[in-house]
């Protein structure tokens, strides 16, 4: 019934990206409309904003779509661009978390919508609980004016879903279309493009990174009932599901879909569209979706084997996620365990639950520039300024805990003024007149409160993550002044402060000596022991702060890349690494340094408690090539997970790409156009990364089976 379009839709996507052209159109429409109807309430003319703006933008189709909706619909050649710019003008000055400007409003996005409202209620039963409400307050304008802007943004959605089927030539396309503009999707196919009109939507608001969530749950039931009903085969699911996977390929962002896992009420939650989803993205080999598995103790052991020979095929998905671990680090958040039982990821690993918090923010929290103003008494060198509080003179450090003691005050003075710029951003925006309204009908207890996702509509509050840099490069760094300054006294506190000063030109010797000091990733807890002192000290610190006296601070082991721009703010540091040089990535150990295989570099990572890092972790491995071939090999890794996970470990992706091919894509990249990796929560075409992130990548310590 719905044949394979899957190599055509993608040449087909990718010759209309090559001859795309235009301006982004949202702020032109949505200035003219402000124009129109500035005597209204603001939430209500930015809600006819979105409405003006789904009924004039061009509508673009593809012959081998399954699913209606281009991203690319937003952008127009435009020839008076006078006129465009008035009303982008006008539009900007109510930027904001609905309609994002540019302005660095938080919380707007990296969201994961509760899809499963709009997949039961459909449109029809949103604005039914939206006209309950408007009688339930009434008295209340504030709330009246947000709940008859959802109304609106609803409304005009439905609209938008008839008026592209209406162009469409495609019967049985167009048909299905038209059977989700207002009621809720009797079948899988329906349900698909319900879920890919939402998304496109969430696009056109300049919201990225929204995850889809938890895909092989919601909308498992009309998958198992159409193939049960004979309605479609297997392979017609497959089809379908390929097919919208490759539509995201036409815009680029991060995408998370999460299958696995248990379900609300704590029972297995993998099923056949788990697997069918998996299958899928496997097949497609393009770097998007950004698919994560949540892999428990109650999962079949052939859910990970198959996510393992997804991820040996080169592409690197899906990301491995630790059940228990992260679901143990989300109730010390205090939630209901009911609801962190369903908890997926968004963006590229970070935990949410979805459809019941505001949208994720984070930041980077360079924790190893404290070194730095720990032996330089708060400066940094690099910059030649002070930057952060006095702890001591470093020359009458006598032990290694007077060292600890003043590293962990500039740990602290950091993250005073990291929670100071995040309380600023946050509270930018006043959140009554920038609500989201199309977004918090699709969350909870938002239109029954009236209020907006942003504005206390959710059952739990905000939270912020505090992505902490180079837990490597933090442990490796204490390891060596330990061993070289305080316990074999081969290298002077002063001598070790110049050898840094001079990025270790001159001292070749003392760097041999701290090169040569224990490492993270090794199993030796003189060096690891430093790794878990990092996950207690920073978690602690950050359980601290409240963000609007309610919301927690999340603390993640996660870079994104971001390892090496924050190794560019850092001198050299005494682990070895030299000035501006990267961190370590994320959670993983300093690439190069774990040289005793798998095994013991797993026995490291699983040392520090997870269950403090409730926002979530990045590791990054490098698995040869023939560590994936054939069964035995598949299942030795399986049952290596399982030890990792069962001691702790919170997370896992790997590259099953070897060096040879790396190296080579780098020099003929002609010749590897569709080479996917693993970056660092993510997956990209090697050859279209910045060559900084292609030599990180290809310095991670490769492990096989010898």
């Amino acid at each position: 019934m719905y044949p394979n379009k899957t190599k055509l839709l993608k040449e087909e996507i990718k010759a209309f990206l090559q001859e795309r052209k235009g301006d982004d159109m949202r702020h032109y429409y949505l200035g003219k409309s402000y124009s129109e109807n500035i005597l209204d309430p603001i939430p209500v003319m930015q809600a006819k904003g979105f409405k003006y703006f789904l009924e004039n933008i061009k509508l673009g189709y593809m012959q081998n779509e399954y699913f209606l909706g281009l991203v690319w619909n937003k952008f127009e050649e435009f020839e008076d661009k006078d006129e465009k710019e008035y009303y982008e003008r006008f539009s900007r000055r109510f930027g904001g978390p609905g309609w994002y400007n540019g302005e660095g409003w938080q919380h707007r996005d990296h969201y994961a919508p509760a899809y499963e409202i709009i997949m039961t209620k459909g449109v029809r039963g949103i604005i039914e609980e939206i006209e309950i409400s408007k009688l339930k307050y009434k008295d209340d304008k504030r709330k009246l004016d947000f709940l008859e802007a959802c109304k609106i943004e609803m409304l005009a959605f439905s609209d938008f879903i008839k008026r592209y089927a209406e162009g469409c030539s495609n019967k049985e396309v167009k048909e299905n279309a038209l059977s989700i503009a207002y009621e809720a999707p009797k079948t899988f196919f329906a349900g698909l493009q319900l879920l890919w009109f939402c998304h496109v939507v969430f696009l056109y608001k300049g919201c990225g990174a929204m995850a889809f969530g938890r895909m092989d749950q919601y909308l498992k039931d009309l998958y198992v009932n159409d193939i049960e009903k004979g309605l479609i085969t297997f392979e017609d699911g497959q089809n379908l599901l390929e097919n919208f996977f490759m539509k995201i390929t036409e815009f680029h962002s991060i995408y998370n879909i999460c299958i696995g896992g248990i379900t609300p009420d704590g029972e297995d939650a993998v099923n056949p569209l788990s697997y069918a989803i998996l299958w899928a993205v496997k097949a497609c080999q393009v770097p998007g979706p950004n698919l994560s598995a949540r892999i428990s103790k109650k999962n079949p052991d052939k859910f990970l084997e198959e996510c393992l020979k997804s991820i040996g095929t080169g592409l690197g998905y899906p990301a491995l996620m630790c059940d228990e671990t992260n679901r143990k680090a989300l109730m010390r958040m205090g939630y209901e365990e009911r609801d962190v039982n369903n908890f997926c990821m968004v963006g590229c690993i970070e935990n949410l639950l979805p459809g019941m918090q505001p949208p994720w923010a984070d930041g980077r929290y360079n924790a190893p520039l404290a070194i730095g103003y720990t032996l330089f008494n708060g400066m940094n060198i690099l910059k030649g300024k002070k930057e952060s509080i006095n702890t001591g003179d470093p020359l009458k450090f006598n032990t290694m805990a007077d060292f600890m003691d003043a590293l962990e005050k500039q740990l602290k003075a950091y993250a005073d003024v990291y929670i100071l710029e995040a309380l600023t951003e946050s509270s930018k925006y006043d959140k009554y007149n920038h609500p989201n309204p199309f977004m918090s009908c699709l969350t909870y207890n938002c239109i029954e409160r009236g209020l907006d996702i942003n504005n206390g509509g959710t059952k739990y509050p905000c939270v912020y993550g505090a992505a902490a840099m180079g837990i490597g490069t933090m442990a490796d760094s204490l390891s060596a002044v330990e061993k070289c300054v305080f316990v074999d006294k081969s290298i002077s506190m002063q001598t070790l402060i110049k050898a840094i000063e001079n990025n270790f030109e001159g001292y070749e010797k003392e760097l041999e000596l701290l090169k040569n000091a224990p490492k993270f990733g090794n199993d030796d807890d003189f060096a690891d022991k430093y790794a878990v002192w990092y996950a207690d000290f920073i978690s602690g610190i950050f359980d601290e702060y409240r963000l609007d006296g309610k919301g927690r601070v999340y603390v993640l082991m996660a870079a994104n890349t971001q390892n090496i721009s924050g190794g560019h703010e850092c001198p050299a540091t005494p682990d070895g690494r030299k000035a501006r040089a990267p961190l370590s990535d994320a959670g993983s150990p300093t690439y190069g340094v774990d040289v005793n295989g798998p095994t013991y570099t797993f026995a490291s990572l699983s040392k520090p408690d997870y269950t403090k890092i409730a926002g979530g972790s990045v590791v990054n491995q490098k698995f040869s090539p023939s560590m994936f071939e054939g069964e035995e090999n598949i299942k030795r890794l399986c049952a290596l997970v399982r030890v990792y996970f069962g001691r702790g470990g919170q997370e896992l992706q790997i590259n099953s790409v070897s060096r040879e091919v790396l190296k080579d894509a780098m020099v003929h990249p002609e010749n590897y156009r569709n080479l996917v990796v693993r970056v660092s929560g993510f997956s990209a075409y090697f050859v279209n990364l910045d060559k900084a992130v292609q030599i990180d990548i290809l310095n991670r310590t490769e492990h096989t089976n010898s």
